[in-house]
């Protein structure tokens, strides 16, 4: 499944515009890589994402073409969440 689809089905990211444009901008990472918005996601893959001030890291756990808002969370585990100060 490509990266940008599964950040939506998952939730991670709202819409699939804005996961294609912040794989873009270099704020996304596959097994440590800079990933694209068509780069290959498989489950096992760990996703490092930068959100602003804050950077989560995720293993993916499922893939599925849709899902329904309270199973889009089993789609991947919460690995680390860190914060970046403002200095």
């Amino acid at each position: 499944m490509r990266l940008d689809k599964f950040l939506k089905v998952s939730r991670l990211i709202k819409r699939r515009t804005v996961a294609k444009d912040v794989s873009e901008q270099g704020r996304v990472w596959i097994n440590g890589r800079d990933a694209k918005p068509s780069t290959t996601v498989k489950v096992g893959d760990e996703l490092a994402i930068q959100f602003g001030q804050k950077k989560v890291t995720v293993r993916v756990e499922a893939l599925a073409e849709s899902t329904r808002k309270e199973d889009a969370a089993k789609m991947y585990t919460l690995l680390k969440e860190e914060a970046y100060s403002s200095e």
